[in-house]
């Protein structure tokens, strides 16, 4: 699935994770299950480059991350809520919400996600399981519950590639999503672009 993965990115790391959200690709029928777990891993290949990159590449943005209108501000510093892990964990208040619900302070130390692989895939999980984004819904309702791959999409980054402002990064990540339903042998179901 991720021949150039980095060793970073272990799979005891994933299954360490998978506790702490049970119904993750364990809702629903089976086929329900593997495109859960296809839409994830789709997602993930596309924000990492297939499991290649630990942190965002694109270091003339990690200024920007930085919400000072919080109450808590950004006590790591301005830069220092740069995209993360599988997928992409990035601003100040998703640290905060994403170590508050894993019980890790990833607002004072966000280096973690970057240096403990199974912190990094708790927080992929956690975003995957608990946070809409710039959707309507989690990306794990949106599977399970039918609303299709394209709401995944729009949780995770809609806001920049949804509603056509980003044609080419939508089809990579139903590429992919259509090479990992295939992988793991179910079909990709319906509503795939967002």
């Amino acid at each position: 699935m991720f021949p150039n993965r980095n060793p970073f990115y272990t799979y005891s790391g994933l299954t360490a994770a998978l506790s702490a959200y049970p119904g993750f690709a364990n809702t629903g029928s089976d086929t329900v299950k593997k495109q859960e777990a296809a839409a994830f891993l789709a997602n993930v290949s596309h924000e990492t480059g297939g499991l290649v990159h630990v942190v965002e590449q694109n270091t003339a943005n990690y200024p920007h991350y930085c919400d000072w209108s919080r109450p808590y501000g950004c006590p790591a510093g301005q830069a220092a809520y740069y995209g993360r892990g599988p997928i992409q964990l990035s601003w100040n208040f998703n640290y905060k919400a994403a170590g508050d619900a894993l019980g890790i302070d990833l607002l004072n130390n966000p280096w973690l996600v970057q240096n403990d692989a199974a912190v990094a895939w708790k927080t992929a999980l956690w975003y995957w399981n608990t946070q809409t984004g710039p959707g309507t819904m989690t990306p794990h309702n949106a599977m399970v519950n039918g609303a299709g791959f394209g709401q995944t999409i729009r949780s995770i980054n809609g806001s920049l590639e949804c509603d056509g402002k980003n044609p080419a990064q939508v089809q990579s990540r139903v590429n992919n999503y259509q090479r990992f339903t295939q992988i793991l042998g179910t079909s990709p179901g319906g509503n795939l672009y967002c």
